[in-house]
């Protein structure tokens, strides 16, 4: 490696690790802001909480390595050309792209890198984070208790609701309101209280919750027909009321236990292209079916043995005299073949089959439209880990010249630069991914979206700084109009 290449990288590498470690401790903290509600005040020890917190990190890598790109390359050009170290190296006959040649090997070095860690290390930090998360809830069911929204808890039949929680562990709470299932998984039984507490020990495998000033509704199953239809409940009053639950199912469990649940975010390319197939051809053969039960429910489509002779004659016969008279084949027509008390009971069975097709259709479409989503799902995480890797390498191209174009080193304007242009990248993907997960454009296109409009962008700095040309030329521009304008008037006067 020439003496210039490796001063080059080495100053790349300085401003690269420098950023990245202000960029991690920045987007650690604002992780941290956002998970503060489901660790703050839950009794956790400090090494779980560092177990979530390490299990995410590789979660932030693929936010973090991208802008990291991008302001070291601004930074390090900035710097070059700000101290005249450029003008130096075109003085010596070194162009823009020979003075970036080695930093090109390395970041496609490290997109390639990038690459091999969403396709493997996100996947396995995504099981963790899951895994993690449902065992904490397991083993600390105030743990899983969200104020304001009915919270179902692990274990149980019931789903719970308070309006705050406080105290030691959050033990205690207000405003408790509790659906219990019945074994048919419906909720008959609603309980109100004004308080409650929440008791368990370590020794124990019973968990109390004890409610104090409430009322309990519970909706009351007859044996009989007649029974049912007067809708029997029963309704009691009281100042406490105590709920035992057995928990030592729960107090066994291994915070590192592992279980094969795993979203489009858990997969690494072989997996998702595996599943990608098998969700397509299971939604063809949903659509399928389904369309086949609905066609033979209108009774519509369906293919008629060929006539013979005789019938043929007898239809070809009625179709002579129906063509002589002027008349032609309609629904009015057909329904006033029948007799008057059944035209009604025919319009009415129609009517109802076609709404109750309606109400399959409408459904089934939302089932459909959930096997669908987590179909694009599937294809959007795919092609987001190729789209990572590729935006390291244009995000550089895009940092680099303008860096050498705005001449400024240091993390003043090129850090502002830097993070506006982030920001529009970022924003770009998750609007494009909204979109492609509602379908309204192809997944593909959401993956590579941002990507693809940063491209154009690199091209374009990248020619101005090799031409030594400012970022906006507005002479040129000026130059541009008036040359527009003296043709305009040239036309004119040749008119008059």
């Amino acid at each position: 490696m020439k003496i210039l290449d490796r001063y080059i990288l080495s100053r790349f590498l300085f401003n690269f690790f420098s950023s990245f470690v202000i960029l991690m401790f920045i987007f650690i903290f604002q992780t941290i802001w956002l998970f503060i509600d489901d660790l703050a005040g839950k009794g956790l020890d400090l090494l779980i909480i560092g177990k979530f917190m390490f299990y995410l990190l590789p979660n932030l890598m693929e936010r973090v390595i991208p802008l990291t790109v991008l302001l070291s390359s601004i930074l390090t050009f900035g710097s070059f050309a700000e101290n005249y170290e450029f003008a130096a190296m075109k003085a010596s006959g070194i162009s823009l792209q020979r003075s970036m040649l080695g930093l090109i090997i390395f970041v496609t070095f490290l997109g390639g890198l990038t690459f091999y860690f969403a396709n493997n290390i996100i996947p396995i930090s995504e099981q963790k984070i899951y895994n993690l998360r449902r065992n904490i809830a397991k083993v600390k069911p105030a743990a899983i208790i969200t104020e304001g929204v009915f919270s179902d808890l692990e274990g149980t039949d019931m789903n719970m609701k308070v309006d705050r929680k406080y105290g030691e562990k959050d033990r205690f709470l207000d405003n408790v309101i509790i659906h219990k299932k019945s074994g048919r998984g419906v909720n008959t039984t609603v309980i109100k209280a004004e308080s409650g507490e929440l008791i368990s020990s370590e020794k124990s495998d019973i968990l109390q919750l004890v409610l104090k000033d409430g009322n309990y509704y519970e909706e009351m199953t007859a044996k009989s027909a007649q029974g049912r239809l007067k809708n029997p409940f029963a309704k009691a009053n009281f100042k406490t009321y105590t709920i035992n639950k057995d928990v030592s199912d729960l107090n066994d469990v291994d915070l590192n236990e592992e279980r094969d649940i795993s979203t489009e975010k858990m997969k690494n390319i072989t997996r998702l292209s595996k599943d990608i197939d098998s969700l397509q051809e299971d939604n063809v053969k949903a659509v399928t079916a389904f369309s086949k039960n609905i066609v033979n429910r209108m009774g519509a489509f369906i293919k008629l043995n060929k006539p013979d002779s005789l019938s043929a004659k007898v239809i070809a016969e009625k179709k002579r005299e129906r063509d002589s008279l002027g008349t032609t084949v309609s629904t009015d027509s057909i329904v006033s073949l029948y007799p008057e008390y059944q035209k009604m009971q025919l319009l009415s069975s129609a009517k109802t089959a076609t709404a109750n097709i309606l109400t399959t259709i409408k459904g089934k479409r939302q089932e459909l439209q959930i096997k669908y989503k987590i179909y694009r799902l599937h294809i959007l995480s795919l092609h987001k880990k190729y789209a990572l890797a590729l935006s390291c390498i244009i995000l550089f191209f895009v940092g680099a010249p303008l860096g050498a174009i705005i001449r400024k080193g240091g993390l003043g304007l090129p850090m502002v630069i830097a993070i506006i242009l982030f920001l529009t990248y970022y924003f770009i993907g998750v609007f494009s991914g909204n979109y492609a997960k509602e379908g309204n454009i192809h997944p593909i296109i959401g993956a590579w979206l941002p990507t693809f409009i940063m491209l154009p962008l690199g091209v374009f700095l990248t020619r101005r700084a090799t031409t030594d040309k400012g970022l906006v030329t507005f002479g040129s521009t000026i130059d541009f109009f008036k040359g527009l304008f003296k043709k305009f008037n040239k036309t004119a006067t040749h008119d008059n």
